[in-house]
């Protein structure tokens, strides 16, 4: 059985980093884009920020850009998500998402994915 599982999300003040990390285990994801979503409390996802399988095309949300990064480690089956200086706005339950790189891009909606973990929180205090 295939999981994705987030980790590393918490509550921090405004100005903070975090380092979220979505682990896969029962399936490589060496042929998968990844990707992150998030949702915040009484909005709908939105996509963060997505890399491909290879790790050569990135794309990033310009809510987030210059201050997330994202990265992964096929070796390790992992993809990370880098977040500095934190803003109140950033707030929200952070998921990892994965789909087939001969179907999913890294501009594809969140709808084109297939795996999905269950999100790790992350709130930031202003």
């Amino acid at each position: 059985q295939v999981q994705l599982v987030e980790s590393g999300g918490g509550l921090v003040p405004a100005g903070d980093s975090l380092r979220l990390t979505c682990a896969a285990s029962g399936r490589s994801m060496a042929l998968y884009t990844m990707g992150w979503f998030r949702q915040a409390p009484g909005k709908e996802r939105e996509f963060v920020a997505a890399i491909s399988s290879d790790s050569t095309v990135f794309n990033i949300a310009d809510s987030v850009k210059g201050r997330f990064t994202i990265s992964r480690d096929n070796g390790q089956n992992t993809m990370q998500l880098q977040m500095d200086r934190l803003e109140p706005e950033d707030t929200g339950v952070y998921s990892c998402a994965a789909g087939s790189s001969f179907k999913v891009g890294v501009r594809s909606g969140g709808e084109d994915y297939t795996l999905w973990g269950k999100g790790t929180p992350v709130t930031v205090s202003s």
